[in-house]
């Protein structure tokens, strides 16, 4: 089976559960592809992205527009006739990209046709699925569909933000056509899929397929105070607003004021460090509180098995914008640690309140800063919220077994389209 994924930026640190898929599918000998928007820009690359030749399998159809679209307007017309009747072999696609009463200025401007062009240059017509992550791919994936350039099943992924703040930014019809030319939508939580259902996709074209890590590369250990008496906090985050890492810096410092031997460390860059490093400055907590900046994953690795608690105060942000279930929190869970963490999107699927660790409002500093005082002066319950996260996390959230019902799935949308009721 070939198997094409449609994404923004690749490779991402940020997004190594989408890593996690295609290696998986790969290990599972699907033929799978990579259509990115653009290169990756991280200073710290994934192992397994060279492990698998990743790069060698990726077109960046950004950079191939950006190479044959002249500026000059007139130049662009004179082009566009020529790849035109160059191009008797796939010329329908061409065609249809043109119709400016269905795609208005787009296809008026040729935009359209020059994106038409770089699709139809490459294997796309070949696949017999293409996997969108992030509800935007899903759009471009349903229009090269329309127009023929694409045969194959359209699967669409969401995760957060595009059915959040993309929604309240484009409006509540920005879906449509990908809900009528899409074959099935896979969101990452239950809350999303009610909230795809809110927007009118049909509640038979979805169903909840969450993200998920190896358990079996993640040692499960216990938490208990070490000799030195140190309490060791984590949060991993990219320092953004929906992160809440500002929040999460408020409650430490009042926990500081009765329990000095708490330390505060946060693994992660963004265009907040500034303000956040000034918050700490304010604060007077330098030092039991530090900015460790990108880590690799090795690196993140360390600060997990030396970390006692792991801190993830997820917040909306002004934009509307929201997490999907955040796979660092997955991690925490099946190595060990309690999680501290909001009443944010899917992260009550994730995280069993009492249970596996604790949740709170966002943008509650008060409460964050009451379940880090009850943490810390209860450690004896670590090792039973771990062993609960960790059980939990393996039966729901474990990769290897959401890659097998994913190559189930993709089976069954090619044998019978798109039935929740039909597919496991």
């Amino acid at each position: 089976m070939k198997i094409a994924f449609f994404l923004g930026r690749f490779p991402a640190v940020s997004e190594t559960f989408i890593l996690n898929q295609i290696t998986g599918l790969l290990d599972r000998g699907f033929d799978v592809d990579i259509y990115a928007s653009r290169p990756g820009n991280d200073r710290v690359v994934h192992a397994d992205v060279e492990r698998y030749g990743l790069l060698d399998r990726t077109f960046y159809y950004r950079e191939a527009l950006r190479r044959i679209v002249p500026q000059n307007r007139l130049w662009r017309l004179t082009k566009a006739v020529v790849l035109l009747t160059g191009n008797l072999k796939r010329p329908m696609p061409l065609l249809r990209s043109l119709n400016v009463l269905k795609f208005g200025r787009q296809a008026a401007s040729l935009d359209m046709f020059y994106e038409t062009f770089v699709f139809c240059s490459s294997r796309l017509h070949e696949y017999d699925i293409v996997h969108c992550h992030f509800g935007p791919k899903g759009n471009l994936a349903a229009w090269l569909k329309d127009i023929g350039v694409i045969r194959g099943r359209v699967i669409t992924t969401f995760h957060g933000h595009d059915v959040s703040s993309y929604i309240k930014a484009k409006g509540n019809q920005v879906y449509g056509s990908l809900f009528e030319i899409g074959d099935l939508f896979l969101p990452v939580s239950e809350r999303w899929k009610e909230a795809l259902i809110a927007l009118g996709c049909s509640p038979h074209k979805i169903i909840v397929h969450r993200m998920g890590i190896d358990t079996r590369s993640l040692s499960f250990s216990p938490r208990r105070p070490g000799d030195d008496a140190k309490i060791r906090l984590l949060t991993v985050a990219r320092l953004v607003e929906k992160k809440g890492v500002q929040y999460g810096i408020q409650a430490v410092a009042r926990l500081l004021q009765a329990y000095p031997q708490v330390e505060y460390r946060i693994a992660g860059d963004g265009p907040l460090r500034g303000d956040i490093e000034r918050l700490i400055g304010a604060l007077n907590v330098n030092s039991q509180v530090k900015l460790l900046g990108w880590k690799r994953q090795d690196e993140i690795a360390e600060l997990m098995r030396d970390a006692h608690i792991l801190l993830a105060p997820s917040v909306t942000g002004e934009d509307g914008g929201q997490e999907g279930i955040p796979v660092v929190l997955m991690e925490a869970l099946a190595q060990g640690l309690p999680v501290l963490s909001t009443q944010h999107s899917g992260i009550p699927e994730l995280v069993q309140d009492g249970v596996s660790g604790f949740l709170v409002p966002e943008r509650d500093v008060d409460a964050l800063a009451e379940k880090l005082e009850y943490l810390v002066r209860h450690p004896e319950m670590w090792p039973e919220m771990g062993r609960a996260g960790r059980d939990f996390v393996e039966r729901y959230y474990d990769i290897n077994k959401l890659n097998d019902r994913l190559a189930e799935l993709y089976r069954r949308v090619l044998e019978s389209g798109a039935s929740a009721e039909r597919t496991v």
